[in-house]
């Protein structure tokens, strides 16, 4: 049987597609750290929607081996899938020297390595007609290099170039987004993030279901990139044109003031 697997799912954007999804009529394939959490959200899916099939199992994208165990169980569940939703991501944002080395690799290691990693585990396992999707979450900074959001800048430009480059190798048989959300208002640190930047997080952010239904739009039509939101487009617009020096100069001055690690 052929699923929609999407990561994340526990989160409020992760939430949004996967409710999104299964809106649709679409089968489900869950992840996320908690196993717990996973059992809630199928359960309450099922009994919304007792004509889809819903399946999860917990797994640590830091780790290859639980990565492995997971599509190991997916392959005895009969499972393959035409859709993948890699919506899992950490936002520590804090000065580089201030990191530890359990902070480090675990940021890239869920924001770059276990997306390519669940992106080749899902190739193998999809039907390469032309209809399979990827779709990926990026982010709106990786647009430039972030001062003091260095490491999350950097894994999302890498996330969404990686995906551009394998769009060109799958063409043909599979279709692959990057989507460039601003600011979404899901969790309360977020949200003080938001207030924070002023006029411009305001009109900058984008609901989780927003973005969901953006992004699914997006890959149906195997858009390279998509920028979620008219004022993100115009933001990155007049970025693009601004020299890099003034780029760093106000990102630097502005993320210096605010540390976060949420997780």
């Amino acid at each position: 049987m052929s699923y929609s697997l999407v990561t994340g799912a526990c989160g409020g954007l992760g939430g949004a597609f996967v409710r999104e999804i299964v809106s649709r009529g679409d089968n489900l394939f869950l992840t996320g750290r908690s196993e717990e959490r996973l059992r809630a959200l199928a359960q309450a899916l099922s009994a919304d929607y007792p004509e889809v099939k819903i399946k999860y199992r917990a797994c640590d994208l830091t780790d290859g081996l639980s990565r492995k165990a997971f599509f190991e169980f997916a392959d005895r569940e009969g499972a393959c899938f035409h859709r993948l939703v890699y919506v899992a991501g950490v936002d520590t944002q804090m000065a580089f020297e201030e990191y530890t080395e359990e902070k480090l690799v675990f940021q890239t290691r869920v924001n770059f390595e276990g997306a390519v990693s669940f992106i080749r585990s899902f190739l193998s396992r999809a039907n390469l007609n032309g209809k399979a999707e990827i779709l990926a979450v990026g982010s709106m900074s990786g647009i430039c290099p972030m001062p003091y959001f260095a490491i999350y800048s950097a894994t999302k430009r890498a996330l969404c170039q990686f995906c551009t480059a394998l769009r060109t190798e799958l063409k043909g048989k599979a279709k692959v987004t990057c989507i460039l959300p601003g600011g979404i208002p899901t969790r309360e640190d977020i949200k003080k993030d938001i207030e924070g930047h002023g006029f411009w997080g305001k009109i900058s952010q984008k609901s989780p279901e927003q973005v969901a239904v953006a992004g699914l739009k997006a890959v149906k039509k195997n858009k390279r990139a998509k920028v979620v939101g008219f004022w993100n487009k115009i933001i990155k617009f007049f970025t693009d044109l601004a020299p890099l020096s003034v780029q760093l100069h106000f990102i630097a001055k502005r993320w210096k003031k605010t540390k976060k690690d949420a997780f």
